[in-house]
């Protein structure tokens, strides 16, 4: 070449080399900005995670900032039980209705349980080539290459973090496993601070709940009422599907009726659990919970039992303290749920514990009260005795005396009609000391007639939205038989029925009176009166008690005008037991 060529082509060397310093300058730029739109995308997905308290959302955000940040195709977040399985698994990138077509989600097998055995950083280019891979299911989409990084909480694998199929590379590379490594970081501070958060907020729940068990025994409220609050709250808490309580007969080898909530509950209440059942027995003779992951396949409990009916996991609790059971509280989920947990049934031993020492406490309460009450009552019945009556059969006594001085036949009359009043009226202070009595001898408060009725009451009262008003004349408690007064109560409680359900009352008023041989109850209301058309059995049932006992029953207007007036009427054929001698 001649010298001229090659000064000619001098000029072209220098921006040859510039425009490849130019190329190479820019694709450094080009990676600065990349790393530092990475470097802000991860910061944006720490602050994302550590957002939340709620730990199902804590999950999500970890998973979906996992795919962004790395660029993946599908993402998932797999959380592992005691058993080393997997309990939850949340996915991303595939949608419900392919879900639907694969099957069960995963429970920990091929590569999902090689991270599970070996919770280290595991970083393939193709799975399929893995000594652990299993291969897919049917309709599940293809994946190749694959990320997996552990999390850790504290000392503790809680789960994994599972990247697939990498969008704009064939596989992921250094980078992005630094990254997610830096992001499974931050999510476990954040699942420990959201778990800490679900902790107190439970312990909050079991707090307000054992609260609400002892105020409502303090107000009153019936020792079964209580015991089926128990059961629903500690079923709302610990997330179960059944709530059951069955109390246990001192002395015998079975359980009261059981009290159930939830799924099923019709069926399940009133069923008597047996104490051969060795499910049932080891939690009445523990002091720790009793859990089963599947009852149906647990060898302690009965597989007839008709209590575990479509439930899988399950836990038994003492309702009791310091080993001294007075029932058992149940809990369970339907089959193929999550097992309870520690979370679940450290909290729910101590809530049964406190709920069964209220219990105690209110009954032992109650009993003191029906002592006192007992004993209010025999000294009332001792002071109408040794006072009221001594001297009405005084009085009685002077005007049989001063009969034969008075010679008017009409002041005569008047005197005998005195000591008859009077002599009434010792007899009935004699059967209010007789009512007042038959508390003290082991009977049950309110097992008279009197009682009865007065129960009967009170019981509607709260379905009528008002309390009825009530008056009782004469020897109920002494010359009404117990046949005719288990009529009465029934009568008198279809009655009221009745009103509830068809009157619209707004007022009704009861009297029950006994006198000259005769029962007589009167129930009237204000309300619309008996429609039309409505089905007549429960008026037949009372007209046929009022025959089978010799006497009547009429429905009519009420004599004040306007509502309705039943009044039942029946012999009463047997006297009163002669009174104890003054």
């Amino acid at each position: 070449m001649s010298e001229d060529g090659l000064r000619g082509s001098e000029p072209y060397l220098p921006t040859l080399r510039l425009d490849e310093l130019l190329a190479e300058l820019q694709v450094r730029i080009d990676a600065v900005r990349g790393t530092r739109g990475r470097l802000r995308g991860l910061l944006e997905a720490v602050l994302s995670v550590g957002r939340e308290l709620d730990l199902p959302h804590v999950l999500r955000n970890i998973v979906e900032a996992a795919v962004l940040l790395v660029d993946a195709e599908y993402g998932a977040l797999g959380v592992i039980d005691d058993d080393q399985k997997l309990s939850e698994f949340l996915a991303v990138g595939i949608s419900d209705e392919q879900w639907a077509e694969i099957g069960a989600v995963p429970s920990g097998h091929g590569i999902l349980g090689e991270l599970i055995r070996h919770p280290e950083t595991l970083r393939l280019p193709e799975l399929s080539e893995h000594p652990a891979s299993y291969g897919f299911p049917p309709r599940h989409p293809p994946m190749h290459s694959f990320l997996g990084v552990p999390i850790r909480v504290r000392d503790e694998v809680f789960g994994n973090l599972y990247l697939t199929e990498k969008r704009n590379a064939k596989e992921f590379d250094e980078e992005d496993e630094a990254v997610l490594s830096t992001l499974a970081v931050a999510a476990g501070v954040a699942i420990e601070n959201a778990r800490l958060y679900e902790g107190a907020m439970r312990r909050e729940r079991w707090i307000l709940a054992s609260e609400e068990v002892t105020r409502s025994l303090l107000t009153g409220v019936s020792s079964s009422e209580v015991l089926e609050l128990i059961a629903e709250k500690a079923r709302t808490i610990v997330a179960a599907d059944v709530g059951m309580v069955a109390e246990r007969v001192l002395g015998e080898d079975s359980l009261r009726p059981m009290l159930a909530v939830g799924l099923d509950a019709e069926r399940r209440s009133g069923l008597v659990l047996s104490g051969q059942d060795r499910f049932i027995r080891d939690a009445l003779g523990t002091t720790r919970p009793v859990v089963s992951t599947d009852i149906q396949q647990d060898s302690r409990a009965g597989r007839e039992e008709r209590q575990w009916a479509g439930l899988g996991p399950v836990v038994a609790v003492p309702l009791g303290t310091n080993g001294k059971s007075r029932g058992v509280l149940l809990l369970g989920r339907v089959a193929g749920s999550s097992a309870f947990g520690e979370t679940d049934t450290s909290p729910l031993l101590g809530f049964a514990g406190q709920a069964a020492l209220a219990l105690e406490l209110a009954e032992r309460r109650r009993e003191a009260e029906q002592i006192t009450l007992l004993k209010d009552r025999d000294r009332i019945a001792r002071d109408l005795h040794d006072l009221a009556i001594q001297r009405l059969f005084a009085a009685g006594m002077t005007l049989q005396s001063t009969q034969r001085f008075v010679e008017h036949p009409e002041a005569v009359e008047r005197l005998t009609r005195t000591v008859d009043d009077l002599d009434d009226t010792i007899k009935i202070i004699r059967s209010t000391i007789f009512g007042l009595r038959t508390h003290g001898d082991g009977t049950r408060q309110g097992s008279g007639l009197r009682g009865r009725v007065t129960e009967a009451v009170s019981s509607v009262a709260a379905t009528l939205g008002f309390p009825p008003a009530l008056q009782i004349e004469g020897l109920v408690e002494t010359e009404v038989p117990a046949d005719i007064a288990d009529d009465t109560v029934a009568v008198l409680g279809e009655a009221l029925s009745n009103t509830a359900r068809h009157s619209g009352a707004r007022a009704v008023d009861i009297r029950l009176r006994c006198s000259a041989g005769e029962l007589t109850l009167t129930v009237s209301d204000d309300g619309r009166g008996v429609p039309d058309g409505v089905v007549r059995s429960g008026l037949k049932n009372m007209e046929e008690r009022a025959e089978e006992r010799g006497g009547t029953m009429s429905l009519g207007v009420r004599p004040q005008g306007g509502g309705t007036s039943m009044v039942w009427r029946v012999p009463v054929n047997r006297a009163a037991p002669d009174a104890p001698e003054v």
